[in-house]
């Protein structure tokens, strides 16, 4: 709430707020100066509601002040009932005292702490650690009490079992794409078993989002588990099961038709819909400038690495006319593997093309390509020759050119901003 007002206009107040509270808000608005105070109004009928008040003058250009800016947050949930049946025949200063000693937890919480007092520290270490902190309540005198087996959503745990997840979907981020575009078989024992693991991790993080609170619309914690079951089935749930199946593991069998791994393959991209989450839960870091440029040079890696992936999908869809049985010998692959000296070969007893660049030499290739065109930097070693591959390269040039203007615009804010904090101008 934005409050336009002059030093000699009367501010609202309930007939039980305190005198000094009353004096004191007049005092700043006279004395053009930043507080915060708990005061009592009313609505229509009657009912009395608490209100954490924050008063902060505005100065224009010239340094004078033009407004004042009051925001209020309802605190009456944390307050006692100013009427119940163990207040009647109280006097109304002793239901004010009463209300007022109860709430005087909530007074040094809410009020603004100095910035070298060590509690600060770790509450900004907290808050920076913790994904999504801008669910976090920030009104509370205790944890909310909850059935035993349902976990708070802002507890030490759930943080770091969020930055646990965190991590392996950005190493499914980046293994899904490969082994999609490559085609490849977790025939190898240690990759198959730790992407197992990952399958379990996620399949655990199933089992407790049903056990974990959330934030309603009203913004109260919502601890009831039939109602934690419900919001869960209908947001995530279909998402982080079609993520968790164990994929890698059908398709590790030598005896799996070609069709079916292909479908289990590409039912591996679903997992990358779980970036959405990842997005929501870093969003609270795009007011840090460093962390900004940080995250766009993660984010530009990850692009990066799947448009390589696309890259050779496009050369090796293209490189052998499956009609005709023969090689395309304008596409890039075929370029390529000429010049690293392994061309690709008939079998005629087999029937079959064989040769070409490993698979390690690809990956490496296509992303020294992806790089290069969205730096806006290629050297023309490897370039498109057919016209899908012409195509993606302009779709590739342009997000590159998009993606640095970002990149630029951002650096040169944390610049200023950096400026700007070490003159003292902030």
């Amino acid at each position: 709430l934005q409050a336009q007002t002059t030093c000699s206009s009367n501010f609202m107040y309930g007939e039980l707020t305190d005198k000094k509270t009353i004096e004191k808000v007049r005092q700043t608005f006279d004395n053009y100066e930043s507080n915060c105070f708990e005061v009592l109004l009313y609505k229509k009928n009657r009912t009395p509601v608490w209100f954490y008040m924050q008063i902060a003058p505005i100065r224009n250009e010239h340094e004078k002040v033009v407004l004042f800016l009051c925001t209020f947050k309802d605190i009456t949930l944390f307050k006692q009932p100013i009427e119940d049946d163990s207040t009647k025949g109280w006097t109304k200063f002793a239901r004010l005292t009463r209300a007022l000693t109860n709430s005087r937890s909530v007074l040094q919480q809410l009020t603004p702490m100095n910035k070298t007092e060590v509690v600060h520290k770790h509450s900004r270490l907290a808050e920076v650690l913790q994904l999504g902190s801008d669910i976090l309540p920030q009104y509370k005198q205790e944890a909310p009490k909850t059935p035993p087996h349902i976990i708070l959503h802002y507890c030490a745990f759930k943080t770091t079992w969020d930055w646990v997840i965190l991590i392996l979907t950005f190493y499914t981020a980046i293994m899904v794409p490969y082994n999609v575009s490559f085609k490849t078989k977790q025939n190898n024992i240690a990759w198959l078993v730790l992407d197992s693991v990952v399958d379990v991790i996620f399949l655990v993080d199933i089992v407790l989002n049903f056990h974990t609170t959330f934030v309603g619309p009203g913004g109260e914690v919502i601890s009831d588990p039939k109602l934690i079951r419900m919001n869960y089935l209908k947001t995530w749930f279909v998402i982080d099961l079609l993520s968790c199946l164990p994929y890698d593991i059908i398709n590790a069998f030598e005896n799996v038709d070609e069709g079916i791994s292909s479908l289990f393959s590409s039912l591996k991209v679903v997992r990358l819909l779980r970036l959405g989450r990842v997005a929501r839960k870093l969003d609270h870091y795009l007011e840090y400038g460093a962390a900004v440029l940080v995250l766009l040079v993660c984010v530009f890696g990850l692009v990066a690495h799947w448009l390589a992936c696309i890259w050779y999908s496009i050369g090796d869809y293209e490189v052998i006319d499956e009609v005709t049985n023969t090689i395309q010998i304008d596409s890039w692959l075929y370029q390529l593997a000429l010049s690293i000296g392994t061309p690709y070969r008939y079998n005629t007893s087999a029937g079959i093309w064989e040769g070409g660049p490993s698979k390690d030499s690809l990956y490496v290739s296509s992303l020294y390509f992806t790089m290069t065109s969205l730096t806006t930097i290629g050297f023309g070693n490897i370039a498109p020759t057919t016209d899908v591959e012409k195509m993606f390269s302009v779709a590739m040039m342009m997000v590159g050119c998009k993606y640095f203007s970002v990149f630029i615009k951002n650096y040169y804010y944390w610049q200023f901003s950096w400026l700007q904090s070490q003159i003292g101008l902030k």
